[in-house]
């Protein structure tokens, strides 16, 4: 088949498009014939490597994608070739307490496709038959793809996480990337009056489109923590949604309310910094981490997708082999919702 796939770490000069074996069917898997991928940070960062990630080269990357099913490995029930289907990037034992709780984004030998096992940049991928979703007729394929990670990881943190309630207001950091906008549109949909700290005007044009209701830039304030403040009547946010980490974190610790929940969901920013400890008690905070989520959220938050009720934001597409270009405009940070390869 063919992939798009990485024997070493590095730029993206590494990325190599060629020929490797199919996966193996197993059972309790189906194979699914990829038609779509979308691109997430955890490609790059999968790419670029970190210590203590140990990978067998060659490691397909790729979260995130939808298409048909190929085949069907043993004792699977439900499904059907040809049928079309969106995967959860989110893989689970199902046997560990975690799984059997019900909290299988938490399993104890959880994977994410692409970044611990192989994933979508290929002809063919293999995923547990839990791991897919049926698409409805008449739903696109390409948005099903799209959306997946994105509205899965803001669903599980500020719904099943954060416990956002109607007529709440919460602080979106960053406008146009996958998770802020599947952010902005959940927010809404709950009844929560939305803030979006962005850069550049098409940026937060694109925050506003999707119902946010108050748009700062932060190219043109000193403090975007401060500009919260008096937006919101000189009060802090109820909940603020920080995917950044690493140069928004304590900004983000000022523009909360007391007793408000800061939701961490990524370090696009980088994972290191200080933390001024003074807001977290004296502010009675709550920060929650949350990453991915479970089957039964992924199942809801789609569902709402394919009822056109939240939408998933197409940026650019690529063909499969400019992998690399697509790439490089995701590390460019000039995307405005999320890219797509045509496999």
């Amino acid at each position: 088949m063919k992939a798009v796939y990485i024997e070493k770490h590095g730029g993206s000069e590494v990325l190599t498009f060629g020929d490797l074996p199919a996966p193996r069917l197993e059972p309790g898997h189906v194979q699914v014939r990829i038609q779509w991928v979308a691109l997430n940070a955890s490609d790059l960062w999968t790419r670029n490597g970190w210590p203590g990630l140990k990978l067998q080269f060659p490691q397909i990357l790729g979260a995130d994608a939808a298409g048909e099913i190929a085949a069907l490995g043993e004792g699977i029930e439900g499904l059907q070739i040809g049928e079309r289907v969106v995967i959860n990037p989110s893989i689970s034992c199902g046997v560990c307490m975690a799984c059997l709780a019900g909290n299988d984004n938490q399993c104890e030998r959880w994977h994410l496709l692409g970044e611990t096992t192989n994933g979508t940049y290929a002809e063919i991928a293999s995923v547990p038959a839990v791991n897919v979703l049926k698409i409805p007729d008449g739903f696109e394929t390409r948005s099903a793809a799209a959306a997946a990670l994105v509205f899965l990881t803001g669903w599980h943190s500020l719904i099943t996480r954060g416990e956002l309630r109607p007529g709440e207001t919460v602080l979106i950091v960053g406008a146009s990337g996958g998770v802020s906008t599947a952010c902005i549109q959940i927010a809404k949909l709950t009844g929560a009056m939305v803030f979006v700290v962005g850069s550049g005007a098409d940026k937060l044009a694109l925050a506003r489109s999707l119902g946010a209701d108050v748009l700062i830039d932060r190219t043109e304030v000193d403090n975007w923590s401060s500009a919260v403040f008096q937006a919101n009547g000189r009060n802090g946010v109820d909940v603020v949604v920080d995917n950044v980490g690493s140069g928004s974190m304590p900004f983000s610790l000022r523009a909360v309310r007391k007793g408000g929940r800061i939701l961490t969901v990524g370090n696009t920013g980088g994972p290191v910094f200080e933390i001024d400890n003074r807001y977290i008690f004296g502010k009675h905070l709550s920060i929650l981490g949350s990453t991915m989520g479970t089957h039964r959220d992924f199942a809801t938050v789609m569902n709402l997708i394919f009822a056109g009720k939240l939408q998933p934001v197409i940026d650019q597409e690529y063909p499969l082999r400019e992998a690399a270009e697509a790439q490089k405009r995701l590390e460019s940070g000039r995307q405005m919702g999320k890219i797509v390869l045509a496999v």
